[in-house]
């Protein structure tokens, strides 16, 4: 086996400096007046207690009665028909934030909602969701919403805002509307009508990260502005420049599923696509990838050209003057080749030159009509770079009278906008607080989208509806009916929409209208057939200049945050980076070579162009290269996401009228200051132990046990003098295939908010207090400079030998009869025993009260932000063990109505929150006793394995061996070495 490792200090053998160092600082505080009438809400009294004591089971008892959280319920008087106080409501809702879209299903209890889940019935999204699409539901509860309408910051009515608007708009010469991408076709119909209300008046789309190249590129190509479908489940070899198509590169939730279901493989079924990744930062669809190549930006550039032109003379088609590329490209293009019309060629680049060359090669390769699809285009990322960059100039002149911003934040995101002060009328109309609506004279409160109804187009010819899922927490309205009301128009925006609908989309039926309308509401979408354009291909025309050899900065969007929109969102504040595992931060990540050079190390601080920024070694960055999150360094974004970070928006560039995500004229200066980071992949240990396991497909091939010899061997020297434990009718069990996992964080984000996961913040995750029940631990293997990564998504593992549950000495941790391991709190002392028994790691110890404490204001402390816990999980006290559950909320639900339908669950039915979020179907949960289920079945496959099976503690969680299609040779594999090590 090969080695693996987490951190540049572990691959050198030594130990990982940091939280390691501050684990042992945990008693720290003396014990001081233990017995004071403030002991009981110190926060370290309580462990320093039974410290001082021993850890004796009385004194525990008598600690362990502190005070529990107050529940009250609140009968209804006249009950609605259709609600039933305890039990959950769903409805089919669209969610869709200016930049990702997904169709979900709204879970609401007693007029709340309270989770988010996918859409299986969804054409576009699948059932699949982000972990910004989990998240949502807490934005809802946001306290840095706007409430009422404003003007000049001080409260007022919404007759009064309407007045002042009218009487502007109509006086003024010159009113422009900007907007983020609409892809709402009734909305599209409502900014019509406040156009022809104001003669003159222009509508701009801005996007914060825009994908307006691939438009512009489309527009040379074939003479129209678009962006083509993307179909990776048929893509046999796909090769990415810089696109993070599984982390935030347009439609990821889409992408993943696609992408997921190329990469299973069996013993009945070894094959698999070929994925070959280039990039300069170590991104999330970089560490799937078969074989990846940090290289910078422009070196990327010429490889392109140069497979462009390879390609060009194998096809007939007429190659570019370019310089030669840097790296060796013969390989990719024999691969491309070999797989046309069965390939795809992708680009997260925003120039257009670049974007010209992917799509001219995808065309020779045969890929339009098969891999790419010029019929369902993609409806996201409409913005116009070029249109906006006129704006800007014209708004600097002072040209505009009149500008209405909706749910845009360009003081943030585009750096030097400073001229919103020249306009004579500001309005803004958004949902919740930030930079630009705090400099417009007008603010006019938008719902959010579980209170609105709306619809939306992300692909052609795919419609989906959004329907309000609890009334308006606040004095909000839509701002479609703004535009309207601003505009004249006496009908509403639900009016507006439902006639849109009926008018262009609902068929002549004999039931009717209504009934049809009411089916397309719980069915959540609607597709038609969509047109069938001929576009006549023109071979672009492009130079490329020579490489630099200068410092590149890339600037990218983190799974977490995006473009900044979720700052003040505690769960994905506190949701560690895929790939360093940092949470509360951006960093400046440097290659282990660059650093050396330089003499950097972990957390200390450089300075950008005079800005100071923490640094992070980051293996498989590219040399000549550092890459830095967008998102961060908001200054008007709420309590918990101002001030947090380095705003990267500073240092975007243009090229060709377009913006872009690289700067190759930066100053990198060391200051000899250091700034901590909070990061999460080091708390734990490996001890040596073989954790993760992987193969080649070659391997695999001659062998379904390739890499997977060690479980072969355990298994058949497991002996052991007590009686087998047996489970009657249910023992439920998961399968993780570390083939599919993206390690994309979504699960980690979807159970936080399923089982009412605390939030810590940054010093408490320092100290290793983190309280996620999912870990997803990330593993390197290879050299520093190329390495590459694994995924493996650690939760209880619910051992049928729980070394747990025999330590325990008030039998707080038990085992149930369907083969959970589970947790009393009510019972549960806090003595930590179960967890220094388990090897896994896994228990989390609520080391203060999360409730209603001003030290831990982030989503359990504000009466508003709790209405997004979940009534059917127990908010945990202090002093109590936690730990995954298998969501056994969920399994005893699915239980009670199969019993009161009086028939047996069937296979898949069940399904704990990570399983259901997964957009790669990663996880799969079931019944080990249903020799049929899809979990047994995937138990019995040759890669399954259990971790640290040697210890005998029979987990009912198995992981299937990560198989690799990279040929021997390749950039990343390392088949040669055999020494495996943590």
């Amino acid at each position: 086996m090969e080695k693996h490792w987490r951190s540049i200090e572990e691959f050198h053998g030594g130990k990982d400096p940091g939280p390691e160092t501050e684990a042992g600082q945990e008693h720290r505080n003396a014990v001081l007046d233990l017995l004071d009438s403030r002991a009981v809400d110190s926060p370290a009294t309580r462990r320093d207690f039974l410290k001082l004591f021993g850890f004796s089971i009385a004194t525990a008892t008598v600690v362990s009665s502190c005070e529990k959280p107050v529940q009250k319920a609140i009968p209804y008087l006249i009950r609605p028909e259709e609600v039933t106080p305890g039990q959950a409501s769903y409805y089919a809702s669209t969610f869709y934030d200016g930049s990702e879209y997904c169709s979900v299903l709204v879970k609401v209890r007693d007029g709340r909602p309270i989770k988010i889940e996918g859409n299986h019935r969804s054409p576009v999204s699948h059932g699949g969701t982000s972990a910004r699409v989990q998240a949502s539901v807490l934005n809802l509860y946001d306290e840095a919403r706007y409430r009422d309408p404003m003007i000049s910051r001080e409260p007022v009515s919404w007759e009064e805002t309407d007045r002042l608007v009218r009487e502007k708009l109509s006086s003024g010469r010159r009113t422009v509307l900007v907007t983020p991408t609409v892809i709402s076709p009734s909305t599209r119909e409502a900014i019509g009508l406040f156009l022809k209300a104001y003669p003159g008046a222009e509508w701009i789309q801005y996007d914060e990260t825009p994908a307006s190249g691939i438009r512009e590129a489309h527009r040379i190509l074939f003479g129209r502005s678009l962006i083509p479908g993307f179909h990776f489940d048929t893509a046999d070899y796909i090769l990415s420049l810089d696109a993070d198509f599984l982390g935030t590169w347009l439609a990821p939730v889409e992408f993943t599923r696609d992408y997921a279901s190329t990469r299973e493989v069996s013993s009945t079924r070894p094959r698999m696509s070929r994925h070959v990744q280039v990039e300069s930062g170590f991104s999330v669809t970089g560490t799937s990838a078969d074989i990846r190549l940090p290289v910078t930006p422009r070196e990327s550039q010429l490889m392109l050209a140069a497979i462009y032109n390879r390609v060009a003379d194998a096809t007939g088609y007429p190659s570019l003057l370019a310089p030669p590329p840097v790296h060796d490209v013969e390989a990719m293009t024999a691969g491309l080749l070999e797989h046309r019309g069965r390939s795809l060629v992708v680009s997260g680049s925003n120039d257009p030159d670049v974007q010209v060359l992917v799509g001219g090669l995808n065309y020779m390769l045969g890929n339009y009509g098969q891999t790419l699809d010029l019929d369902r285009c993609i409806m996201l990322k409409q913005g116009d770079d070029a249109k906006f960059v006129d704006f800007v100039a014209s708004l600097e002149n002072g040209e505009v009278d009149n500008l209405v911003l909706v749910n845009v934040n360009p003081l943030y995101s585009l750096g030097g906008f400073d001229a919103l002060g020249k306009a004579g009328f500001t309005v803004y109309a958004g949902t919740a607080m930030n930079e630009t609506a705090e400099a417009c004279r007008v603010v006019c409160p938008d719902h959010h989208y579980l209170e609105a109804w709306g619809d939306a187009e992300p692909v052609t010819a795919s419609y989906s509806l959004q329907q309000p899922c609890i009334r308006p927490i606040f004095n909000t309205r839509a701002f479609q009916d703004s535009l309207l009301a601003w505009a004249g128009e006496t009908q509403s925006y639900g009016d507006l929409l439902r006639s849109w609908w009926k008018e262009n989309l609902a068929p002549s039926a004999p039931e009717g209208f209504e009934a049809w309308w009411k089916h397309t509401l719980q069915q959540g979408y609607l597709e038609k057939e969509p047109g069938h354009p001929v576009l006549e291909y023109t071979p672009p025309r492009v130079a490329l200049e020579p490489a630099e050899s200068g410092l590149s900065l890339i600037l990218y969007q983190p799974v977490s945050l995006n473009d900044g929109r979720y700052a003040n969102n505690p769960w994905l504040q506190e949701l560690p980076d895929p790939v360093s595992k940092v949470c509360w931060d951006n960093y400046l990540a440097v290659s282990p070579a660059d650093a050396e050079e330089k003499g950097l190390r972990d957390e200390m601080v450089v300075t950008l162009d005079g800005i100071a920024v923490p640094v992070l070694v980051q293996p498989g960055q590219a040399r000549g290269t550092v890459s830095l999150a967008l998102g961060y360094g908001r200054t008007r974004a709420g309590k918990v996401g101002d001030h947090l970070g380095i705003n990267g928006f500073r240092w975007i560039t243009r090229r060709n009228g377009h913006r872009c995500y690289v700067n190759d004229r930066i100053r990198m200066e060391a200051t000899g200051e250091t700034y901590p980071l909070a990061r999460t992949q080091t708390h734990h240990t490996m001890e040596g132990r073989p954790i993760v396991r992987e193969t080649t497909l070659e391997e695999y091939r001659k062998d379904p046990c390739a890499g997977n010899h060690f479980h072969v061997e355990t298994e058949a020297h497991h002996q052991t003098l007590y009686p087998g434990v047996k489970f009657d009718g249910f023992h439920w069990g998961l399968v993780v295939d570390l083939n599919k996992c993206t390690g994309c964080n979504n699960c980690i984000v979807a159970c936080t908010a399923e089982n009412n996961v605390a939030t810590v913040g940054k010093e408490e995750v320092r100290n290793r207090r983190i309280m996620h029940w999912i870990r997803i631990d990330r593993y390197y293997s290879g050299e520093p400079g190329n390495p590459q990564v694994l995924h493996q998504p650690v939760i209880c593992q619910h051992c049928d030998n729980a070394p747990c549950e025999n330590v325990c000495p008030v039998s707080a941790t038990m085992h149930s009869n369907e083969g959970l391991n589970q947790v009393a709190y009510a019972r549960c002392i806090g003595t930590k025993y179960c967890i220094n028994n388990c090897p896994y790691r896994v228990r989390r110890f609520n080391w203060f009260k999360y409730v209603k404490n001003d030290r831990f204001d982030f989503n359990q402390n504000s009466d508003l932000s709790r209405l997004a816990l979940n009534p059917d999980v127990t908010v945990r006290e202090r002093g109590v063990i936690e730990k995954c559950s298998f969501c056994v909320q969920r399994i005893q639900e699915k239980k009670m109505e199969a019993k009161l339908e009086n028939r047996a669950l069937t296979d898949g039915e069940v399904q704990p929150a990570c399983v259901q979020s997964c957009p790669a179907g990663a996880l799969v949960f079931g019944n080990l006793n249903d020799e049929g289920s899809e979990v047994s079945r995937l138990k019995k496959q040759e890669r399954n394995y259990h971790l640290l099976e040697e210890l005998h503690t029979l987990p009912s969680v198995g992981y299937l061996t990560r198989v690799r299609n990279s040929p021997p040779g390749s950039p990343g594999n390392h088949e040669e070495q055999n020494e495996h090590n943590g």
